[in-house]
């Protein structure tokens, strides 16, 4: 099965039901170490990872770990531009879960991203990253300590399908013709728009069932939440882009509404529900002129509407929903992508998850991160309903590679996330603990130490793992 290496001998799979690991106590599970600074930080990490299993468990379960390559050591074993062997990619379809240093992009044709292509070929369609703040970390913000999120976004689709043509090319150049000869002049709302001649053109690809199976996962992973951080907010430029952007808003309400209709409350019902309990013979107008402001300003067409959704919404749900028993359910509301980039910083503490399509998550996981102490401080996973890989968010930096000297915090906390997910708390909460104090005891890597007040001397990233294991107890 495998041309240059071998699985570990002891050790069991990691099986999946209903998209849900199904985890042996002993589960084997395959690393890549990384390019660049991943020769140090993968070594920091499993020492971590081994650390607290053996403390939280005391033998019971263990990870076996299974070596395998990608990236440039990959090139090194399995010969050049081998950047991604099958070896690899079987590995890891045969044991689910795997863990992941930073990977180096492909230079010169050929895959335009490992961690794309990894994504796309297990078909991991969320990518998780929570951001939140350990006391002491340096941070530009004021009050860090008020952020606590967790992006989920859209890993398959939206920009990240990669469908493009340059300027100039026949194919683009063809697909600009049609456009603007044939099926934008066949629809009467673009008017006399036309795309420009000479335009680089790409597709931007936003499906249903893409959407929903994320906002699915976000609204489960609420519901594990404690109360008061059990919110979804979607995040859109729907305003602007109506059936892409605006259709995942609209799809991730159906999906609350239907599949989760007894676990959810959108915002707008919940003022609905929330004017009838401080007023219980409040007319069904005057209820719509209260969750819309503008009422009075709207055509006779858009007030039926409104007035009909506040019909529809106090006799389907009042019973199960109304008299205060909405505000213990999960809370899904929407956001304008632009605005929430604003309110993460200025109320960062009225937010949970929020759950989006491609670009908007990119840009929103980094920015939150920054917040929080940045990249190196910041987590990730891809995950999909039958593999799951578990990654370091930041470059190679392969100009640090070797001096062991490198913050290993987001390898780190991205085991934790991968423990989470297996089901082992008790081995997660103790390195976040172990992580926590250490940063509170101004034991850190450089990137932290020199942003401290007064500056202090760093540690090593093998020093820095050492002092995360020492707070365990």
């Amino acid at each position: 099965m495998y041309e240059k290496i071998t699985p570990p001998i002891t050790g069991a799979k990691i099986t999946f039901k209903n998209g849900e690991p199904i985890v042996p106590d002993n589960p084997i599970i395959p690393f890549l170490r990384g390019d660049g600074t991943g020769i140090d930080i993968w070594p920091a990490t499993q020492k971590v990872l081994d650390a607290a299993v053996e403390t939280a468990y005391k033998g019971k379960r263990k990870i076996s770990w299974f070596k395998v390559y990608a990236g440039d050591e990959a090139c090194e074993v399995y010969g050049t531009y081998q950047y991604l062997p099958q070896d690899t990619l079987t590995a890891i379809k045969e044991f689910g879960v795997a863990i992941k240093g930073p990977l180096t992009t492909p230079i010169g044709g050929g895959i335009r991203s490992l961690n794309v292509a990894l994504r796309q070929i297990f078909d991991l369609y969320a990518c998780v990253r929570p951001c939140r703040y350990y006391a002491g970390t340096p941070s530009p913000h004021k009050n860090p300590e008020k952020l606590d999120v967790i992006v989920y976004r859209e890993n398959t689709e939206d920009i990240y399908l990669g469908i493009e043509w340059r300027q100039g090319d026949k194919i683009g150049d063809r697909l600009i013709s049609i456009l603007n000869d044939e099926l934008i002049p066949a629809t009467p709302e673009h008017g006399n728009k036309r795309i420009p001649l000479d335009s680089g053109i790409g597709i931007k690809p936003i499906s249903k069932k893409g959407s929903q199976r994320l906002v699915r996962r976000a609204i489960r992973h609420a519901l594990q939440l404690p109360k008061n951080k059990q919110m979804v907010t979607l995040v859109h430029k729907g305003n602007i882009m109506k059936y892409t952007e605006g259709a995942f808003r609209d799809w991730g309400y159906e999906l609350a509404t239907t599949e989760f209709r007894n676990q959810t409350i959108t915002e707008r019902e919940s003022w609905i529900l929330s004017n009838k309990e401080n007023n219980p013979d409040i007319s069904v107008e005057e209820n719509a002129r209260m969750i819309d402001p503008g009422f009075n300003a709207l055509t006779e067409e858009k007030k039926v509407q409104i007035v009909k959704e506040v019909e529809t919404v106090l006799n389907s749900i009042w019973e199960t929903h109304g008299k205060g028993q909405w505000k213990d359910k999960v809370m899904v509301n929407d956001r304008i992508a632009d605005s929430i980039f604003q309110q993460i910083q200025t109320r960062p503490d009225e937010y949970s998850i929020l759950a989006t399509m491609n670009l908007n998550g990119d840009y929103l996981s980094d920015a939150a991160a920054a917040i929080v102490g940045g990249l190196g401080m910041g987590p990730g996973a891809n995950i999909g309903d039958e593999c799951a890989i578990f990654e370091a968010t930041h470059g190679t930096a392969p100009k640090h590679a070797g001096l062991d000297r490198v913050n290993p915090g987001s390898v780190i906390l991205s085991g934790v996330m991968m423990l989470e997910y297996l089901g082992w708390q008790e081995a997660a909460d103790l390195i976040k603990k172990g992580l926590g104090d250490a940063i509170v005891n101004r034991q850190v890597t450089y990137d932290l130490a020199r942003l401290m007040e007064p500056p202090v001397e760093p540690l090593k990233c093998s020093e820095f793992a050492e002092a995360i294991i020492k707070h365990f107890r």
